[in-house]
């Protein structure tokens, strides 16, 4: 991992971790700011509790911060990471519906931190970490199976070619030995 990445990865992971533990301790004023976001919400599923599913936006901000920050599975982190923060901004954050405008500029402000913050994690959401990605390998696969394909009948056909040369070769040397 370089050295930029295991600085980097804490550094962006932190602000779950802090938050997500936030949640956890104090979900009731953070389930009032939910509430509207969760009624325009479509139905999926989910328990109508907005203080549970405070309190699991926690968890996996808690869980996806730890794994970002130590480097594990960071691509699959970052993206579970992004997923908390897109309800999380639009509950905490809603400055259209602010009036006056000192509020409007200060939640703004948070919510242009918190859109950051959404494209620091896409970006190590599609990090590699310098290896190849699965869809490379795949088209590597891929490429080799159509060289060897184009290879293995290149040669047959250098095969047959030489086999009919030297059937004809024997052909001749048989009529000269009859002859």
């Amino acid at each position: 991992m370089s050295l930029v990445r295991r600085i980097a990865r804490p550094m962006l992971a932190a602000m779950f971790v802090v938050g997500g533990l936030d949640q956890l301790k104090h979900p009731g004023a953070k389930a009032k700011a939910a509430r509207p976001v969760l009624d325009q919400a479509p139905r999926v599923g989910l328990p109508d509790d907005p203080e549970l599913l405070v309190r699991a936006n926690g968890v996996a901000m808690v869980g996806g911060g730890a794994l970002l920050a130590t480097g594990h599975v960071p691509r699959l982190a970052s993206t579970v990471l992004a997923g908390t923060l897109v309800p999380t901004t639009l509950a905490a954050h809603p400055f259209w519906n602010e009036s006056d405008p000192q509020a409007r500029a200060k939640q703004k402000i948070q919510f242009l931190k918190n859109l950051g913050l959404l494209g620091g994690l896409l970006l190590a959401a599609v990090d590699t970490d310098g290896k190849p990605s699965l869809a490379w390998r795949a088209r590597r696969v891929g490429e080799s199976a159509q060289r060897t394909v184009h290879t293995t009948k290149r040669e047959a056909r250098h095969a047959a070619k030489a086999a009919r040369r030297e059937a004809r070769l024997k052909a001749a040397q048989a009529q000269n030995a009859l002859s």
